[in-house]
């Protein structure tokens, strides 16, 4: 590796340390979270050194962009914002360095293995691709040899916004909307979508897919109903509780009729592997827009019972 990309590694990963710690024992709460959002704006440069377009994408949309918008509505929400955070025992500190110590001993036991020579698992996916029905090995992994763990990840998704919605809202309005960002709104916006669109696309044969183009549709509705272009997010309204379940209800449908027509629970028959993880895709792709949107910008009245 020549010497200017090993200095920007090691710069980089200098940077996420500092950033780590500073969010886990910034004095005040709003220093944590703007650390945690650089962490995250950094750790995307990262995945985008280890050739990981589709992953710096996710973090930056949802590890930097949505999460870091509800941890600042969060504290907007809160009466900690301008205290100092309690300073914590030099046991406690020691500690979490120990623990850290440990995390770094386990990580480095399982990659350093994968240093030592080629391994089995790329040529295996290599030899199957052409029956995955997609040309892109990553989507292949995540909808047909894996796909229970995307599955399973849309269900954790759900659940997330089912357990916000259980969480007492404030009933605060959202705060005066900043012209500049609505007039930059109806401009970006729908680039978002079209964006999206792309990712979408092109997830059947490069870096891409649902969780990306989700997340960068949600993105674009966050944007729009904090600028005032878009109304209240209503669990009530039933389209936007059936893009939330639409998702997860065709995923085991699909996964239904392959175990009582096919071979099994989500074996694909021959000759049906591409469109059905195209719609799949299309599927996914609207439930976690509408699941991000809603865990972001949704209602904020209290549900009567």
């Amino acid at each position: 590796m020549p010497a200017p990309e090993l200095l920007l590694d090691l710069t980089l990963g200098a940077l996420l340390l500092i950033l780590a710690v500073a969010a886990l024992h910034g004095q005040r709460l709003y220093t944590g979270i703007i650390s945690f959002i650089a962490f995250g704006l950094l750790l995307a440069l990262v995945w985008a050194r280890l050739g990981a377009p589709d992953l710096a994408l996710a973090e930056a949309v949802i590890g930097a962009g949505l999460t870091g918008v509800l941890l600042l509505s969060a504290l907007g929400r809160s009466d900690s914002g301008s205290e100092p955070a309690p300073i914590r025992a030099p046991a406690r500190m020691l500690a979490a360095l120990l623990l850290g110590v440990l995390v770094l001993i386990l990580l480095l036991r399982a990659v350093l293995p994968l240093a030592q020579g080629p391994q089995p698992l790329p040529a295996l996916v290599a030899s199957q691709l052409e029956a995955s029905g997609v040309s892109h090995p990553v989507t292949a992994v995540l909808l047909n040899f894996r796909a229970w763990d995307t599955l399973l990840e849309l269900l954790v998704l759900l659940l997330a916004v089912l357990g916000v919605r259980q969480l007492r809202p404030s009933g605060q309005p959202l705060p005066g909307v900043w012209p500049l960002l609505q007039a930059w709104s109806r401009a970006l916006a729908p680039l978002s979508v079209l964006i999206a669109g792309y990712l979408l696309w092109r997830g059947s044969h490069a870096p891409g897919g649902a969780f990306q183009a989700g997340a960068l549709l949600a993105a674009g509705v966050v944007m729009l109903r904090l600028a005032g272009l878009l109304p209240e997010l209503r669990w009530a309204y039933w389209p936007l509780r059936a893009l939330v379940l639409i998702g997860l209800a065709l995923f085991l449908s699909i996964a239904a009729a392959g175990a009582w027509l096919g071979d099994g629970w989500l074996s694909y028959p021959p000759g049906w592997s591409g469109p059905l993880i195209l719609l799949i895709e299309v599927a996914a792709t609207l439930s976690i827009a509408a699941s991000l949107s809603l865990l972001v910008v949704g209602e904020r009245k209290e549900l009567e019972r």
